[in-house]
């Protein structure tokens, strides 16, 4: 792997996260960011998790700290080769970043912004070299979820994509490409197409939202962490399959607004967790147990290539 620092331009959960997957893979790593300390509280924080689970020991994660680097000044990224860009969904601010980038690293192979949202061809629009900008978007926390979605805008040019994969390949993350820009990308296009008639049953009084995330849970839900959705229904037959779409299809939900039961909860202000309500009451449920759970699927994945504690 190149002996280039990679660079993180932001120290949220996402850039941080970031910074402790490429360092916990032997690479070293630079964080443009302000208020350093905030950055490496983060990044300690979340090696202490994964100490306590048994995954790094305390050497191998002060060896990984050592190949990490704060700076506030965009000549530290001079020897950047790859730079993950994870500031604020603001158009403006990203295209700042991007003039300075290219004004600062001559060794440019690429910028991979971790946009949730933006599509790479608007992300172009404030590059000079817009070959080298596309979208890689992962899922939090990245260090220990697998998944990247990869989208290239009608600019980017084959060896930034192959840097980036080979990149990330090498940090054990499954990157998917997608052929085209799209709304929401891969996972969340999906996700919120069966969250849409998940709300939808629960409107219709077919089902409570206990009795969906159960079902969820124990049906269908581990299948799909071994073989993908392609895999099962080609599997079961796609004439079964036909014939279930032709009987379902007319049945289910096809809304383009947002559920009125939604919209009854933002209005009153109840917004799930960090509200303490939403479809479910938070305020009695033990959030460690709750975070431990959410991890606990993705274990599986910790596959890293840490560094040898000197």
């Amino acid at each position: 792997m190149t002996e280039h620092p990679v660079a993180i331009i932001g120290k949220g959960m996402i850039g941080i996260s970031l910074a402790v997957l490429f360092t916990g893979n032997g690479l070293p790593t630079v964080v443009l960011a302000k208020n350093s300390e905030v950055g490496l509280e983060k990044y300690r924080t979340y090696y202490k998790d994964l100490i306590s689970q048994g995954l790094v020991t305390e050497k191998q994660a002060a060896a990984c700290e050592k190949l990490l680097s704060f700076t506030e000044d965009y000549a530290g990224l001079r020897e950047a080769e790859i730079v993950f860009e994870c500031v604020t969904e603001k158009l403006e601010v990203k295209y700042e970043v991007y003039s300075r980038v290219e004004t600062n690293c001559p060794n440019l192979k690429a910028i991979a912004s971790t946009t949730s949202a933006i599509s790479p061809a608007d992300l172009a629009k404030g590059m000079e070299r817009k070959e080298k900008i596309m979208v890689a978007h992962p899922y939090n926390p990245p260090h220990m979820v697998p998944c990247v979605e990869l989208v290239k805008n009608e600019f980017t040019d084959q060896g930034a994509i192959d840097a980036v994969t080979e990149l990330l390949e090498f940090c054990g993350r499954e990157v998917c490409k997608m052929n085209k820009p799209a709304p929401g990308f891969i996972a969340n296009r999906l996700q919120h197409a069966l969250y849409r008639e998940a709300v939808y049953m629960v409107e219709q009084g077919i089902c409570g939202p206990e009795d969906i995330d159960k079902c969820i849970r124990s049906s269908w839900g581990p299948r799909y962490t071994s073989i993908g959705l392609f895999d099962h229904f080609d599997y079961a037959g796609l004439d079964l399959i036909a014939n279930i779409e032709r009987y379902l299809y007319p049945d289910l939900c096809d809304t383009k607004e947002v559920h009125p039961s939604l919209q009854e909860r933002l209005n009153r202000g109840d917004l799930g967790y960090k509200t303490g309500v939403g479809y479910y009451d938070w305020r009695e449920r033990d959030m460690d147990a709750f975070r431990k759970k959410t991890s606990d699927p993705y274990l599986r994945f910790f596959n890293w290539k840490l560094p040898e504690p000197k």
